[in-house]
């Protein structure tokens, strides 16, 4: 076997003449113990061993194998435990040649209460903790806001947090506008306001043909009874949802279905995914994985589908462009998971075609746009690399920026950018302490050494230019900063807003040129600077309000009679910071030992005077 292995301080064969036949799933790690690969097996030996044959490896394979320097393995009991296991270890390590999945985020749902007599409809994001009905999941934030909105108009059921709804004296805005019935102050009964929560959830479950048919009973029975206005009442909301069926229901399809397209060009892969339940379409979704290098679309499908849906609910089928290798093996986990039948379906016919071609089409587009960005964003890399004389072109680069109020509450940001674009995981924020107010040089001192001396303790990776949004001083004392923690490899650029404060007349200041750098008129590099700079602005400008918002709550309470230190520390342990007091009810702020009502409402009102104006 030897001669066809490749030149490896890795005993491979050592390696493999112990290796177990059982399933279960490998890391490969390169000589500085990280890992370059997650894979599962359902024979380890027989799937390990085949990267050390030079006759079936492909070129990308031998380029890893080149790099291994250990292989750890888990033994699992089936083959259905180790693509649960790798799938986890994949999001959780995101090796550099595994397709690696971006958006981990957990979606949204709708939810409606159960615990309340007057139900709340609400978006939730989570655990399913509290009793109640869920609806989704939806595709982002937005489509929530659409459905809710669409809901709020037919059936005006209270969407308003408890707290805010228990400590109502009089009707808010939504009731005079006529999207809420207001069961806060009684101005509707029990057995009313359930007629349009068991309405909510009929439109919900995709039963509106059905809603439509009990609405057109109610008003008839209304006029027949004379009562004319509420006849007029039920007539419109039957307009509404024919008129929401007409857009967002989908013909052919009654169940819970997902359409997944995947299309690759360039290095780049894109997958656009079509969310319908009950026969409705919440929308679509487009992620773009993480790839090293070129992979057949199948392998991408095959890759996805565990990554995002194996700690999530699974619809009843899955319709997708191409049919992943391993179909039989993801349909018998993912229905172990999701508790019901889960079908994957790739020749499709009639309604379903049209819909997995739409998808497709999303899905190219989605991908040519971000080919052409990337092209873009390539493009001022090389142009910045040109204006600066950088003898490579620059990977990474970090911006700094400092932003406070006549000296106080000071807040440093930085911010980091690649060749794909902002690295918003990477952004962080300082708060400065220890200088005198208003001192910017001082500030950036500090922030440039904290993050460098997290860099040298090997949290992040160091940057090929660091920007520092000011002049010559600015620039000097980042300098410093990096010549304490002896660091010298890295390029710091001065961005001067230049005398009238223009955009694209900014000065760039090298630390170790006298004048600024002439850049050429309408460089694309400068776009680059100027985009970088406003982003790191934007992040010091939130991060410094967010500090001064705090410290005015945090002196307002200090304000309040009868709320000492001791008391405040109780509350700030109780609801873990000021946000959690903020979202605090009157009687939720009672139960906590030494707080009386009064002194509950005193603290809600702080925190809530807003909602009555």
């Amino acid at each position: 076997m030897s001669p066809e292995l490749p030149e490896n301080s890795f005993d491979v064969k050592a390696f493999l003449k112990n290796l177990t036949t059982r399933p279960g799933i490998y890391k490969m790690l390169n000589d500085q113990g990280e890992i370059i690969y997650i894979g599962k097996a359902k024979n380890l030996k027989n799937r390990v061993s085949s990267y050390f044959k030079k006759q079936t490896a492909s070129t990308k394979q031998q380029a890893m194998v080149a790099k291994i320097a250990n292989i750890e393995v888990t033994v699992t009991h089936t083959e259905g435990e180790a693509l649960l296991l790798e799938c986890q270890q994949i999001k959780r390590h995101k090796p550099r040649y595994n397709i690696c999945l971006r958006d981990d985020r957990s979606y949204p749902y709708i939810f409606l209460s159960s615990e309340h007599d007057f139900p709340q409809i609400t978006l939730h994001r989570g655990a399913k903790k509290r009793k109640g009905k869920y609806f989704g999941p939806y595709p982002g934030i937005g489509a929530i806001k659409e459905s809710l909105k669409l809901l709020q108009r037919i059936f005006p059921i209270r969407q308003c947090d408890d707290s805010f709804y228990n400590n109502r004296s009089r009707p808010c805005l939504q009731h005079q506008i006529g999207r809420c019935t207001a069961p806060c102050v009684g101005l509707i009964d029990k057995a009313t306001y359930a007629l349009d929560v068991d309405s909510t959830v009929l439109f919900l479950e995709g039963k509106g043909g059905l809603l439509i048919d009990q609405l057109i009973v109610k008003m008839e029975q209304a006029a027949a009874k004379l009562e004319y206005e509420q006849a007029a009442g039920f007539r419109d909301q039957i307009l509404k949802l024919r008129s929401v069926l007409e857009k967002h229901f989908v013909h052919g399809e009654r169940g819970d279905v997902d359409i997944i397209a995947c299309a690759t060009k360039a290095g780049v892969a894109c997958v656009q995914v079509f969310f319908i339940r009950n026969g409705q379409h919440l929308g679509n979704k487009v992620f773009f994985p993480k790839i090293t290098d070129e992979h057949d679309p199948a392998a991408i499908v095959q890759a996805f589908i565990p990554q995002y849906y194996l700690d999530k609910q699974a619809p009843h089928e899955l319709i997708v462009s191409h049919q992943p290798e391993e179909a039989e093996l993801l349909t018998e986990v993912l229905a172990t998971q999701a508790k019901h039948a889960v079908a994957i379906a790739h020749n499709v016919r009639g309604e379903r075609s049209k819909w997995l071609q739409m998808a497709c089409t999303n899905a190219e587009n989605s991908l040519l746009s971000k080919l052409s960005d990337k092209q873009g964003l390539y493009a001022r890399f090389l142009s910045l690399q040109e204006e600066l004389g950088c003898k490579e072109l620059p990977k990474r680069l970090e911006c700094f920026d400092i932003s406070h109020t006549q000296g106080d509450q000071t807040v440093a940001s930085c911010v980091v950018f690649d060749r794909e674009g902002p690295v918003k995981s990477a952004y962080r924020r300082f708060n400065i302490e220890g200088i005198t107010g208003g001192d910017d040089y001082a500030a950036i001192h500090q922030a440039v050494f904290r993050r460098f001396k997290r860099l040298k303790q090997g949290e992040h990776t160091a940057p090929d230019i660091l920007l520092i949004d000011g002049g010559k001083g600015q620039v000097h004392e980042a300098q410093k900063a990096l010549a304490e923690l002896d660091i010298n490899n890295v390029m710091i650029v001065g961005v001067s807003k230049g005398p009238d404060r223009k955009p694209g007349m900014e000065k760039l200041i090298l630390a170790d040129q006298e004048q600024p750098i002439d850049i050429k008129p309408g460089a694309s590099g400068l776009l680059l600077i100027q985009h970088i700079r406003d982003e790191a602005h934007r992040f010091a400008i939130t991060g410094h309000r967010q500090r001064r918002g705090k410290a005015k709550k945090q002196s307002a309470m200090e304000a309040i009679p009868g709320l000492g230190p001791k008391r405040r520390q109780v509350l700030l342990k109780q609801f873990g910071g000021l946000q959690g007091i903020s979202q605090a009810s009157v009687d939720a702020l009672c139960g906590v030992d030494g707080i009386s009502r009064h002194l509950a409402q005193r603290i809600y009102e702080l925190f809530h005077h807003q909602d009555d104006n």
